[in-house]
């Protein structure tokens, strides 16, 4: 089987670079640029079409299954791709108690892009890559014959996608910055960056276990460790999916001096770090420092 021709969905790379005045940046002689990954597609948009693309690619024709939780974008975007390109989509749900209610609108989207919506308890989803426990979910699912993307959608092609992105950057920042939630894109990123440059991963979970994953990720796809990367973990805002009044008003004053639209969950917690960090004087003066826009508010 062959796989689909992405060409079809006319993605916009390389992602244009857009720099923005900020005087929070520019008082401290910082230069800062927003590679806009938000913009590559309308429905696919920034690292997800990235890390998707591959595994699209990969799948060949056969049916995806991946993993998440109830307002999962992961989930949505790849019911959105399993609908454009005509690939049968399954989403695994973690809370089989969600079964049978109304559907949020999150995974009423996903259905209506026509994923099937499979939902597990809690201690199954934990477990979900134990091969006994996959196994039995892809036959429930009626999909054993699915090429399976892990949540957040971070494997070895997706760390190969997300080099590109690295690629596009060379020359043109000193540090390259992007928040984290299964640390894929931070893999691939510094792995495509020139020499010389670095990248800054923001985690926005907590728990202090990416470095491991963003290492194994980087074993996996490239056999070793590639890139100088670090990751500052201060700025997660409580854990996955947790906002704060001060995130909130933080992010509605950025769209407000520079007609950007930012996803809170993602793209504020890393705005909102790099400010406090060129306050903390963590970037000399003359740097260049390019933030990654991952995503944009769904509707």
């Amino acid at each position: 089987m062959t796989g689909p021709d992405l060409a079809l969905l006319r993605p916009r790379l390389p992602s244009p670079v857009q720099e923005v005045r900020d005087p929070r940046f520019t008082r401290h002689g910082v230069r800062l640029l927003l590679k806009r990954d938000d913009l590559i597609h309308p429905e696919l948009i920034g690292n997800k079409w990235r890390k998707l693309a591959p595994n699209l690619v990969a799948a060949a024709g056969r049916p995806i299954v991946t993993f998440g939780g109830a307002y999962s974008n992961h989930l949505r975007a790849t019911a959105a791709a399993g609908r454009l390109l005509g690939l049968p989509t399954v989403g695994v749900v973690r809370g089989q108690e969600l079964a049978g209610l109304p559907l949020n609108p999150s995974l009423a989207r996903c259905a209506a892009d026509g994923m099937r919506l499979h939902f597990v308890d809690r201690s199954t989803y934990r477990r979900k890559f134990e091969p006994e426990t996959l196994a039995a979910m892809l036959r429930a699912a009626g999909a054993e014959d699915a090429h399976v993307v892990p949540e957040g959608g971070s494997n070895a092609p997706a760390v190969h996608g997300c080099q590109l992105l690295g690629e596009e950057l060379r020359g043109r920042a000193d540090v390259v910055a992007v928040a984290c939630g299964t640390g894929g894109t931070l893999a691939g990123l510094a792995a495509g960056l020139a020499p010389g440059q670095r990248a800054l991963g923001i985690p926005v979970v907590k728990g202090g276990f990416l470095t491991a994953a963003i290492e194994a990720l980087q074993d996996e796809a490239f056999g070793r460790r590639r890139g100088s990367w670090r990751l500052d973990d201060r700025f997660h805002c409580g854990g996955y999916a947790r906002t704060t009044p001060e995130l909130e008003a933080f992010a509605a004053d950025f769209e407000d001096r520079h007609g950007l639209p930012v996803e809170r969950l993602y793209v504020a917690k890393l705005l909102s770090a790099l400010v406090a960090l060129a306050e903390e004087g963590s970037f000399p003066r003359a740097t260049a420092l390019a933030a990654v826009v991952t995503g944009r508010p769904f509707p």
